[in-house]
């Protein structure tokens, strides 16, 4: 039981370790990068938005008139 929390204990460590490893090596993006990749996310969700409510008016129209066809309205 002893040996079984020694080797968790030291993997921990070395994990600890290697993520802080890992970390050093990550390039982080500077602050244009960020505010340029937000504003392309902000865009295109709007974008979308507006593409799938167009989409979703026109669809609605067919749907209901041909409802309104087969009810006899």
């Amino acid at each position: 039981m002893a040996e079984e929390k020694k080797n968790w204990i030291q993997g921990t460590k070395d994990y600890y370790n290697e993520l802080r490893l890992e970390m050093r090596r990550v390039s982080w993006p500077n602050r244009k990068q960020v505010e340029n990749t937000t504003a392309v996310v902000i865009v295109s969700v709007f974008a979308f938005a507006g593409y799938f409510a167009i989409v979703d008016a026109i669809l609605s129209r067919g749907v209901t008139g041909v409802l309104n066809f087969f009810a006899g309205k």
